[in-house]
């Protein structure tokens, strides 16, 4: 009896295993089954947290901006249908945002300016407050929650800042100074979306929690061409289903359909689980991977982003900026990258070369690149470099083929007569941020991708300011006259409203980083690969690097259809 028992128990979990092995993808769901890298870790976009990238995906498809991104990243309208700005007696920035009338959150109620001011005041309270700080007063709010102020002190702070409903259809927002990037940054950037604010008023912040954390009966509500209808976090799935209620559907062709369900999950074996037809979208996450096999289903999407050598510039003998100019002139990155990948954009630049803004062919040439016998005649006797350089990159696989680069860095940068030991860290930004009794940090050399949140040179520049979290000390150099030089640059092209004029200060900026100080060595543009069935049109991976939904659309059926891989 108890063998038997025992063989039915058995039975019984294999039963189970069968038809419902989450992890395995063995779902009965129907729809379209994507593999995403991470499961989003919230879904209240006002609030956010300092894990955002792993939100995009739903945030994407769920919701808009009032402003969008064409596909030559000029700004054009999105919530808004279009806007004015103008400058105060204050020399403050002000928009007048006019809403447009069609839009309709996913329960049929009408999309207000109200919304707005809702969701930017929950996002001065939320984990990235900070991202906030354009605004005019927010400043104050900020202040007040960092130090502890009343509730109502907070509150009140709150009410004052640049964020007005003018009536039911215009929004007015006041910036503290004038941001050359805001529109572009609220069309990506999610915190900067509305909230629903009917649905949230008189609730409690548990209430609230709750409403966002555990979706049902049509809520959290949607105003993009998704909304989510159950988020399993044991079972690591999001299930999004189409609103019919948006304003913003899939741009259809003839033959084609909505999809009425998208399954996002997470697997450890998302190219096993593609292979067998058990999955519809995969990243191509292992760069080894892809030296290895090439699918003909294979896309790449070009990002705007780039991968770059870093220079601890306190830690001798890199403290010499001519020292580190060198280095960067050691490096051939067309070698370094190549065979490596599909396709390749090796650069000396640090903005992407189809960022607004990017650097021209001349602004190009006056930074260091490739001149190995220039390089091995200025490194020659300089006094520190006997002494072996620590180069730290991130341990493990991805889709950047970071172990080959490094060890392509060492060997080229041997052959100037520099001797460079590489060290693998899994805990990378702890290890680069670590500082010796002596107080600079202890590597000396880093690899590290750097990715736009929005189509605007600024995004670019932040890593870098003062505040920023680049890790090379470069704020110490020349008694930080660079770095401050540096930044008057960030502050006028931020403030000038004449593109031309704002791109020069740009230029000039990266002439300072890249060029006269070395702090970085760029290396090339990445780029994200996946595999997609040829039936979904319009799934693809966007340029900052964020699964991309909102066009997606079923065709019919096209076996044996080819992807260009390199489009």
């Amino acid at each position: 009896m108890a063998s038997r028992a025992r063989l039915r128990w058995s039975f019984l979990l294999l039963v189970l295993a069968a038809t419902a092995c989450g992890p395995c993808g063995f779902q009965p769901d129907p729809g379209v089954k994507v593999v995403v890298p991470s499961m989003p870790t919230t879904l209240d976009w006002s609030h956010s947290d300092p894990e955002s990238w792993a939100n995009y995906p739903v945030m994407l498809a769920t919701q808009r901006g009032l402003t969008e991104l064409g596909s030559d990243y000029a700004v054009r309208p999105g919530l808004a249908e279009r806007w004015e700005r103008v400058t105060d007696a204050q020399g403050r920035e002000v928009y007048t945002f006019h809403l447009r009338r069609d839009v309709n959150w996913s329960d049929g109620s009408p999309l207000t300016a109200r919304d707005f001011v809702v969701g930017w005041r929950r996002a001065l309270r939320g984990r990235e407050r900070g991202e906030m700080v354009d605004l005019a007063g927010a400043a104050e709010a900020l202040a007040a929650q960092e130090r502890g102020a009343p509730e109502a002190e907070v509150r009140a702070a709150l009410e004052r800042v640049g964020v007005v409903a003018v009536d039911a259809h215009t929004l007015r927002v006041t910036l503290a100074r004038p941001r050359s990037y805001f529109l572009a940054r609220v069309a990506n950037v999610y915190i900067f979306y509305p909230a629903p604010a009917a649905d949230l008023a008189g609730k409690s912040d548990e209430e609230v929690r709750d409403y966002f954390d555990r979706p049902r009966d049509g809520r959290p509500l949607a105003l993009g061409p998704y909304r989510v209808e159950r988020w399993d976090r044991a079972g690591e799935r999001v299930r999004l289903v189409y609103n019919p209620a948006t304003a913003f559907p899939p741009p259809m062709q003839p033959g084609e359909t909505p999809a009425p369900v998208i399954t996002l999950m997470k697997s450890e074996i998302g190219p096993a689980l593609y292979e067998r037809g058990r999955v519809d979208f995969v990243f191509m996450d292992s760069a080894a991977a892809l030296r290895v096999s090439r699918p003909e289903d294979l896309q790449r999407e070009p990002l705007l982003s780039t991968y770059f050598l870093a220079f601890n510039t306190e830690r001798p003998p890199l403290n010499r900026p001519e020292v580190r100019r060198a280095l960067a002139k050691a490096l051939d990155r067309e070698a370094l990258v190549a065979g490596l990948l599909p396709a390749a954009r090796p650069s000396n630049v640090l903005l992407p070369p189809d960022l607004p803004g990017a650097a021209t062919t001349e602004e190009a040439a006056r930074l260091p690149r490739f001149d190995a016998e220039a390089a091995r005649k200025e490194l020659a006797g300089v006094p520190g470099l006997d002494r072996p350089l620590r180069l730290v990159y991130r341990q493990g696989d991805g889709f950047l083929p970071e172990v080959a680069i490094a060890e392509r860095v060492v060997a080229q940068l041997a052959r100037v007569g520099v001797t460079v030991v590489l060290e693998a860290r899994s805990d990378f930004s702890a290890e680069i941020a670590r500082r010796s009794a002596q107080g600079p940090r202890t590597y000396d050399l880093y690899l590290r991708r750097l990715g736009g949140d929005y189509a605007h040179p600024n995004t670019f520049f932040t890593l870098f300011e003062k505040e920023g979290n680049h890790q090379t000390g470069w704020e110490t150099q020349a008694g930080g006259e660079p770095m401050a030089r540096f930044e008057r640059l960030l502050e006028a092209g931020d403030g000038e409203p004449d593109e031309a004029k704002a791109r020069e200060f740009y230029a000039r900026a990266q002439e300072v980083l890249v060029g006269e100080q070395a702090v970085i060595a760029p290396i090339y543009h990445p780029d994200r690969y996946f595999r997609a069935r040829a039936r979904l049109r319009g799934l693809d991976v966007d340029p900052f690097n964020f699964l991309a939904l909102r066009t997606l659309r079923l065709g019919p059926n096209a076996a044996g259809a080819q992807a260009e891989v390199t489009r």
